[in-house]
């Protein structure tokens, strides 16, 4: 149940610092991190699916 919340958590948090690197203002710190919170969220559900079914 962690890995989808604690991609979540990483996600958000490197969009907004990549968006911060490029130069991005505040909208744009928030779309990248919403973006990325959404990937991470979804590969930390695979991981646990893979993870429920394996062990």
């Amino acid at each position: 149940m962690i890995f989808p919340l604690s991609g979540l958590l990483i996600g958000a948090i490197f969009g907004a610092f990549r968006a911060k690197s490029r130069g991005g203002k505040t909208k744009d710190m928030l779309q990248w991190g919403a973006v990325f919170a959404i990937i991470f969220g979804v590969v930390g559900i695979f991981v646990l699916i893979i993870l429920q079914r394996t062990l």
